[in-house]
């Protein structure tokens, strides 16, 4: 078996030839035009010296062309490299320097902050210009472009030794930290990510062909994919869908009245997006102008979860569709699979069933019992490491009585069902007089508030507790936040301790292209100005926020819940 990711494309070309594979906007090509492109791309890479092992970086939003990089770069053997268009030259010179690009791809809208960078990485010997429709290649520059290449570029398979061993690459930079790159088999990141293992059963499918074959016997359904290519969240939806001969829109930048007007137009049967990020906009829009949404089976979060406000909203507005958060990471790949219920408690957990090889462990790596907390992590088809940094390599990826095993940063609890219940992530744990608090939690019940479209949670210091919880909210369109109200609501859910005492409304609350939070922007955003509201230490005419003897109370019953019975902080 071969279990390569251009096998596994090429098998699908084989079997629905004339099927649309990719659609954006008004193009549509079909699976063998896409095989035909890509081709002629790969054997224009190998006379630039591209094969196996070859890094290639791809700074690149959503488009037919960023699909046709990645599969030319497959069908030689080479590692397509993920570079956030988002980042800055200083950024950008780190990535391609740390991973060692020798040639990029890039939108022609990204070439100034390409050329910057580029200037101080002596290594990165080629770079080739996509047009887009914001800007387009400019003569004179030192820079290819795309059409012409392609039209150099045979349009025949090109021959390579692929293998299931070929090196799958994704940079990631979490929540905190430098870009670090997460290497997999291409073997190993099919199965926990590509539909190797059937996500629902948890059992391995039968052989390379079976996705193709089972796509070729049934019908073609349409996947939505809204999340950034650069991120594993819509790569491998993408890669899963083109397996199983399944045709896949894309757009080139999130707008959400475009995106109904897209489904009411090719009527798709899966949207997937990332959490609250994406969902709660095209709430917004979708209540503003519906459309006919009846070909639309499921909406499916990865990488970013759902919160329940959010939830109840998709369920009410989408009632034949099914509601899904999937779990996982770059180190990871997928770690189960949860489903929407309305008016669950906000400051539950989000629940997941497992996948396959996903565990709860102490900190010796030893499996805890049932009602348990511990370490989500990952046995069976892991990673083989970060790309030029052991030392985290060996801190994250162990071997425990001789079997691999991921242990995340990641708590949750294993309930009696089998099922885990996620808690946080450990290193955005807030420590405020003794007691834990997990970020997401908090989160959750902000967002649950009926005037607050999107929040973040973080620390800020406190003379007396050490820290204390903060959020930075936006509020939703016209509304405006009443805070003593806004206390009693988030107090109905958590303990007093973990109430947002400092509260700083923005405009908007910035995340990164996966939709996960951006808690480096909320530390400093926190740390440059005064909150908008804080709750009173104590009834006093000259509290720092007015708001009665309502709002005196639920500070005073924050505070006295961090206390012991003598007085002195929990321990």
């Amino acid at each position: 078996m071969a279990n390569n990711f251009a096998d596994l494309f090429e098998h699908a070309v084989d079997a629905m030839p004339e099927r649309t594979a990719l659609i954006l906007g008004d193009r549509r090509l079909r699976f063998r035009d896409l095989d035909t492109r890509a081709n002629q791309l790969a054997h224009y890479l190998a006379t630039l010296g591209v094969g196996t092992g070859t890094h290639v970086g791809f700074q690149m939003h959503n488009s037919i062309e960023t699909m046709e990089t990645l599969i030319a770069c497959f069908k030689l053997s080479a590692v397509p490299i993920n570079v956030n268009f988002r980042y800055g030259p200083s950024e950008l010179t780190y990535l391609y320097d740390n991973a060692d690009l020798e040639v990029l791809l890039y939108h022609a809208c990204y070439g100034e902050q390409v050329r910057a960078a580029r200037a101080a990485v002596p290594g990165l010997r080629h770079v080739i210009c996509v047009d887009d429709d914001v800007a387009s290649w400019e003569f004179g520059i030192d820079a290819l472009r795309y059409e012409t290449v392609m039209k150099a570029g045979a349009p025949w398979r090109p021959f390579a030794d692929r293998s299931g061993d070929d090196l799958f690459m994704m940079y990631t930079g979490g929540t905190t930290g430098l870009p670090k790159g997460v290497m997999w088999r291409q073997e190993d990141m099919w199965r926990v990510l590509g539909g190797g293992i059937d996500f629902y059963t948890n059992e391995y499918v039968t052989d390379e062909y079976q996705q193709s074959r089972t796509g070729a016997a049934g019908g073609q359904a349409i996947y939505y994919i809204l999340p950034p290519l650069i991120h594993a969240a819509a790569m491998m939806p993408t890669f899963l869908a083109l397996w199983c001969g399944h045709a896949v829109i894309f757009e080139r930048r999130f707008d959400p009245e475009r995106v109904w007007r897209q489904v009411a137009r090719e009527q798709p049967n899966v949207i997937v997006i990332t959490g609250d990020a994406m969902a709660r906009p095209l709430i917004d829009a979708y209540r503003q102008h519906p459309v006919d949404v009846s070909s639309v089976i499921a909406i499916a979060s990865g990488a970013a979860l759902l919160s329940q406000s959010t939830k109840n909203a998709l369920l009410e507005l989408f009632p034949g569709a099914v509601i899904s958060d999937s779990i996982g990471s770059s180190e990871t790949g997928f770690g189960g699979i949860g489903f929407a219920q309305r008016d669950d408690d906000p400051a539950r957990g989000p629940r997941v069933n497992t996948g396959r090889g996903a565990v709860i462990v102490d900190d010796d790596g030893a499996p805890v019992p049932p009602g348990a907390e511990g370490w989500l992590a990952k046995t069976g088809q892991v990673p083989l490491g970060y790309y030029k940094d052991p030392v985290k390599s060996e801190r994250l990826f162990k071997t425990v009585d001789g079997e691999r095993i991921v242990i995340t940063d990641d708590r949750a609890r294993r309930e009696e069902d089998g099922s885990i219940t996620l808690i946080g992530r450990g290193n955005m744990v807030i420590n405020t007089g003794g007691e834990k608090v997990f970020a997401e939690e908090v989160e959750s019940v902000v967002k649950a508030h009926p005037a607050v479209f999107d929040a973040t949670v973080v620390a800020v210091p406190h003379e007396r507790w050490g820290n204390t919880v903060a959020a930075v909210v936006a509020l939703a369109d016209g509304a405006e936040l009443d805070f003593t109200e806004f206390c009693a609501h988030t107090r109905q859910h958590l303990a007093g301790y973990k109430i947002p005492r400092s509260l700083w409304i923005a405009e908007r609350v910035l995340r990164a292209p996966s939709g996960k939070p951006d808690y480096g922007w909320a530390r400093d955003h926190v740390a440059e100005r005064e909150p908008d509201h804080r709750v009173p230490e104590s009834g006093t005419a000259n509290a720092p926020d007015p708001g009665g003897a309502a709002l005196a109370e639920v500070g005073a019953a924050a505070l006295e819940e961090n206390r012991t019975a003598d007085g002195g902080p929990r321990p």
